[in-house]
């Protein structure tokens, strides 16, 4: 299917996601984009790879028990994914009009996330513009490109570093908004000492840098 005649919905540093159907279904189409300074057969295998690997963790978290979209097809050689087109807002959209619900979908994101690090998943860019909220009230993640598995503490604690920071940039006015993730996150996460122990250390990497 010609990408050209379809419908783009979002772009990314790493590709495109496109509108489309499924034998008959709504669904969605992500293509990672060439890079035109690498050389053409070299691109194409890092496309590819990269295609197969965020495949790969996007049903490693959903056997895990995260709501991810249901992948539906998985073309290497066009370095495509097509999968179910779930429907919902963005977190950070509900956020920003309903930030009175902080508390309970805070604790969706917190327990979804340690879900995630208890099966040794690390997404790489939990932000709130990659998490839905679906029509029946789940937590769905996605965008697993720059994710990686399996990961030790300190992969853990980046990420959760990083939606540290991605939150509270987004959602800066919505009081102890993070405490909820964290608090969730610790409820859940097995040795939940250990990666909040790296959380410090690389907070306090990054302070005397």
């Amino acid at each position: 299917m010609d990408c050209s005649t379809m419908t783009e919905i979002a772009r990314g540093a790493e590709g495109s996601v496109y509108e489309s159907t499924y034998l008959g279904k709504d669904a969605v189409i992500k293509v990672r984009a060439p890079k035109g300074y690498r050389v053409p057969e070299l691109d194409r295998r890092i496309r590819s790879q990269r295609i197969r690997s965020e495949a790969r963790l996007i049903r490693e978290a959903r056997s895990a028990g995260i709501r991810t979209p249901m992948i539906y097809d998985v073309d290497l050689t066009e370095c495509r994914i097509t999968m179910e087109k779930v429907g919902g807002v963005t977190v950070k959209s509900h956020l920003d009009e309903h930030p009175e619900e902080a508390e309970h979908i805070c604790g969706l994101i917190g327990t979804n996330i340690a879900r995630l690090h208890n099966s040794r998943i690390c997404h790489g860019d939990l932000t709130t513009s990659n998490m839905l909220l679906t029509e029946d009230g789940q937590l769905c993640i996605l965008d697993f490109s720059m994710g990686s598995a399996p990961v030790g503490v300190e992969g853990m604690g980046v990420d959760i570093r990083l939606l540290e920071r991605g939150f509270n940039s987004a959602h800066p006015d919505i009081k102890d908004a993070y405490r909820f993730i964290i608090e969730a996150y610790c409820r859940e996460k097995t040795d939940s000492e250990q990666v909040m122990t790296k959380v410090q250390e690389i907070k306090d990497r990054g302070r005397y840098t």
